[in-house]
């Protein structure tokens, strides 16, 4: 798993070196969507495995083809339409749509080289769904998607595993956007909903405005003071461990300092460590207690970044935290020290568990 998270990374990157370069779906297929099934183990220049063109009769018209088919024993169990990774996606599922119905294929992939949507039939058999089951964006990917990912290598795959899980996805995906939407802005229902209790007036629309703010600002003090409670273990010496996903923008930031050590000069200014950035530190510890030994896990603060790294070595560095803006704040990590992740809240760290537990084992593991 850390092999194939690793290679994945590589593919994450390759699509952020070259997208500006590809004008074509032909060249989106050669230069990212083939060495991205070549990572999932498929031979794509078997056409027995990985059938290019393959033939998908829909209705009077014969000889449509889907651009890719992964064949097991002959028969298709994926098909793939690719597209350009300069074309968005929202015009072209009802082509794959059509294809769906011809074949025995259980899964459908729609692509553009960067963004990947998987769809199966679970609302009716043999009618490819209309809302993808799971959906990831290469450039973006994140740790939870890789392990979700990872059912569809070739080693791994297995029709009942991934359908078992695949409803879950479908409506864990779109009830976490409905949560994400609300908690910036509540809708009235759940705003008259939530102050049932805590008002007793009349729940007038007026009354309801008033409490908009207040319910969204809830929401987020409620997620922070949980986050705040895991950070308490942490100091306690009681470790915890949970992962999920975030966006990414890029950013001209350089590691040229890697292998340095940070010289306090008295024209610099006085570095002051904030609460904020010591819970993040606490985060981290809590993260990768399972992989290191937590009293190795130290942190550096200078003027432009908090640096969290491994036996008090700048050479060992893990990832950074940009936390001094209020309202640009993200963290980079060693293995892309030059692509920025926004986060909103130090608790939001979690979600590269996997990806921080895999850059400390690269550190330590050549000494250990």
């Amino acid at each position: 798993m850390e092999k194939f998270s690793s290679d994945i990374r590589t593919v994450s990157q390759r699509i952020q070196q070259l997208r500006h370069s590809i004008s074509t779906e032909e060249a989106t297929k050669t230069a990212l969507i083939m060495p991205f099934f070549q990572t999932l183990g498929y031979d794509v220049f078997n056409p027995a495995e990985f059938t290019p063109e393959y033939i998908a009769d829909v209705g009077i018209k014969k000889g449509e083809k889907v651009d890719y088919a992964i064949m097991e024993e002959g028969k298709p169990t994926i098909l793939i339409e690719a597209k350009s990774i300069r074309e968005p996606l929202t015009r072209h599922d009802s082509q794959l749509f059509r294809y769906y119905g011809t074949t025995q294929a259980k899964f459908a992939i729609l692509t553009n080289g960067d963004m990947y949507r998987f769809y199966t039939d679970l609302e009716t058999p043999n009618v490819m769904d209309t809302v993808p089951f799971f959906e990831i964006t290469l450039s973006n990917i994140k740790d939870n998607e890789i392990k979700e990912l990872y059912k569809f290598k070739k080693q791994e795959f297995n029709v009942n595993t991934i359908l078992s899980t695949a409803e879950e996805l479908k409506y864990l995906s779109a009830i976490k956007d409905q949560l994400k939407s609300l908690s910036q802005s509540p809708s009235d229902e759940l705003i008259r909903l939530l102050i049932q209790e805590c008002y007793q007036g009349m729940k007038t629309q007026t009354v309801v405005d008033k409490f908009r703010p207040i319910v969204a600002k809830a929401f987020n003090q409620f997620i922070n003071e949980n986050m705040n409670e895991r950070i308490k273990h942490v100091i306690s010496g009681e470790p915890e461990t949970t992962s999920s996903g975030t966006t990414q923008e890029h950013a001209g930031a350089s590691d040229l300092d890697v292998e340095t050590d940070e010289i306090d000069l008295p024209s610099q200014p006085v570095i002051e460590t904030t609460q904020e950035e010591i819970e993040g530190y606490a985060t981290v510890k809590v993260l990768l207690g399972s992989v290191v030994d937590k009293d190795r896990i130290f942190y550096r603060d200078n003027a432009s970044y908090f640096n969290i790294l491994i036996d008090d070595s700048n050479r060992k560095w893990v990832c950074r935290l940009h936390l001094n803006s209020l309202t640009n704040k993200y963290i980079t990590f060693r293995d892309e020290p030059n692509v920025r992740y926004k986060i909103n809240h130090v608790y939001e760290i979690e979600q590269f568990t996997e990806r921080l537990k895999v850059i400390v084992q690269s550190i330590i593991m050549p000494n250990e």
